[in-house]
């Protein structure tokens, strides 16, 4: 992470990236040492949000390539597990992309959501708006002097 770190908004852009896509990363240490080194909110937000979400839509167009038999084969996933993750999507459907961030799953969220071929439109849409309601929080929360004195930032 620090050699992605030390190259400022470039590195913040492809950690980001990286971490929405199947690599295993923390985007949101990535996100709070690039701010804290910049000192650029607006641009931070803006690099890391979009970043991260062209990530997702990566993660969520291959999702859209896989096919059952592939997935079952390949990865040895049971049918049984994907009928269940099939009936969580159609119950929540594009909904589903507002969470996309949270760790380890949203990977897996955006890769389903693809799958089962949800509206790429929308899709693509709440993706974006849950990445940037992300990192606004992290911002928020590290610009607040309070807040920042209470983290020891």
């Amino acid at each position: 992470m620090s050699d992605l770190s030390s190259l400022g908004l470039l590195g913040l852009f492809l950690g980001t990236f990286l971490a929405a896509t199947v690599v295993p990363f923390s985007s949101d240490a990535l996100y709070i040492a690039v701010l804290l080194a910049t000192k650029q909110p607006l641009a931070c937000l803006a690099v890391g949000s979009v970043g991260n979400w062209l990530g997702s839509v990566t993660t969520y167009v291959l999702g859209r390539t896989c096919r059952w038999e592939w997935l079952e084969k390949t990865f040895k996933v049971k049918r049984e597990s994907l009928e269940k993750q099939k009936k969580n999507i159609d119950r929540y459907g594009v909904w589903m992309a507002l969470i996309s961030w949270v760790p380890i799953i949203g990977d897996v969220i955006s890769l389903g959501l693809g799958f089962y071929r949800t509206k790429p439109f929308w899709t693509i849409v709440l993706l974006l708006v849950g990445k940037v309601l992300r990192f606004s929080v992290w911002t928020l929360l590290l610009l607040h002097p309070a807040i920042a004195q209470a983290l020891h930032f």
